[in-house]
């Protein structure tokens, strides 16, 4: 029996809107100044952008933030992952289709605490064979993949093309780069923030979990990084 291949997280940035910063300063500029068209983009420095977007950010006038999106194509994760991705509702999704894509030779996600424990890291990957030649039996045999991928596990590795406008992405970087979210999300959503600090800088100084932005944790437990909002408040 031959071992799958392990799959391995790769995030590309692959489209953004041009002018990301300029964009979202022009945008608040507008709501602002009582200039025509032709005249508001004159005064839209770096320097004037920068200043602007540190004011509607952290006044949370974010909707000027909605005029600028990012596309990312991204392969390496698990089913059990993009379906937690696919929660964010304001966002595009385009996912590999297990009903038309044949999954005979599907490549897989091996979390770290089973990677790390060679008994059930070797169960695990013997189980991850018997489903990959389980699912070719039946598609040799006529069943149709859209009925043989039910024998698939969430490991399962799925490719996904994902546009979000930075609105978005600060609820997503808020939610998913806190300690308590789920190991496979977090680092997704890590590789996605280092992408867009790249190129936009000034919009994703602040974005990041929402216990920094806050100063203390929403949740009903903290991981420890902050006290929580009702720990805050017996001070």
């Amino acid at each position: 029996m031959l071992s799958l291949p392990e799959a391995k997280l790769k995030v590309k940035l692959i489209r953004y809107t041009p002018e990301p910063e300029l964009t979202a300063a022009t945008a608040a500029h507008l709501c602002y100044a009582g200039v025509d068209i032709d005249k508001l983009q004159k005064k839209i420095t770096r320097e004037y952008a920068e200043k602007l977007l540190k004011h509607v950010i952290e006044s949370g006038h974010w909707s000027v933030l909605e005029h600028v999106s990012f596309t990312f194509a991204i392969e390496g994760i698990s089913r059990a992952c993009s379906h937690q991705l696919v929660r964010h509702r304001i966002a595009s999704y385009s996912q590999q289709s297990q009903r038309y894509v044949n999954e005979e030779n599907f490549n897989y996600i091996l979390p770290k605490s089973i990677a790390d424990n060679k008994k059930f890291a070797e169960r695990f990957r013997n189980f991850m064979d018997s489903a990959r030649d389980f699912y070719a039996e039946m598609i040799a045999n006529g069943i149709p993949k859209e009925d043989a991928r039910f024998v698939l596990p969430n490991a399962t590795e799925t490719r996904i093309i994902v546009t979000m406008n930075t609105r978005s992405l600060y609820n997503f970087f808020e939610k998913r780069l806190c300690m308590r979210a789920q190991w496979e999300i977090r680092a997704l959503a890590n590789k996605m923030l280092k992408l867009c600090r790249k190129v936009a800088p000034l919009l994703f100084k602040n974005a990041g979990p929402i216990c920094e932005r806050l100063g203390y944790c929403p949740e009903a437990k903290s991981c420890g990084r902050y006290p929580t909002k009702e720990e805050v408040l017996s001070k």
